[in-house]
């Protein structure tokens, strides 16, 4: 069975292909299970809410777009001082005022700290429910280190590590990143519907 994996980002799909695939290449998909994990980049709408409304949602209408099974992710970066602001809006952050714009953001707060957040929505279908599987990693907000060609990850150093995810890259972020924990949840659903 195949799932389209929508996304049109290189990076993340190689990412979850390593991750669900224990390091299997991109151009040929992902096999977990009985599934096979192909893309496909669709403009989906921009919708508002909490994570959970905004990936359901965007899982509802690929799954209507597609005519069949989808997986839809959502990466958020979580604020505690801002109550989990910018939250799934933090991709406009970067395009709109950039990692430094970001920075200075919290630069009249005390707490730097900040939750990365991913979240993946798979349905089998149009108008079948969406399941859930999220993973999260605790961190702080930090000056911008490393390559900046993956989103906000120059800025963001997960704790008990003194570099930040742009610094790690490859297994070693894979192993401690919330879309690892998340995809984990992904692998282990899709194992078990065999």
């Amino acid at each position: 069975m195949s799932i389209t994996f929508v996304t049109g980002n290189a990076n993340k799909l190689k990412e979850v292909v390593a991750i669900l695939s224990g390091g299997g290449d991109a151009s040929q998909g992902a096999k977990v299970g009985r599934f096979t994990i192909g893309n496909k980049k669709l403009d989906l709408d921009e919708l508002q809410g909490t994570i959970d409304e905004v990936i359901t949602r965007k899982c509802q209408q690929a799954a209507k777009i597609v005519g069949g099974p989808v997986m839809v992710e959502d990466t958020c970066l979580c604020f505690k001082a801002m109550n989990e602001l910018p939250g799934p809006y933090i991709k406009w952050f970067v395009k709109s005022i950039g990692l430094e714009g970001i920075n200075k953001m919290l630069d009249g707060f005390d707490d730097r700290s900040a939750q990365a957040v991913t979240t993946f929505g798979y349905c089998e279908g149009p108008g079948l429910e969406v399941k859930l599987f999220q993973g999260r990693t605790d961190g702080k907000i930090v000056r911008q280190r490393g390559p900046t060609d993956f989103g906000w990850d120059a800025i963001f150093q997960p704790d008990g590590f003194e570099t930040t995810y742009a610094q790690m890259r490859g297994a070693a972020k894979n192993k401690i990143s919330q879309r690892y924990k998340a995809l984990e949840k992904v692998r282990g659903y899709l194992v078990g519907q065999e």
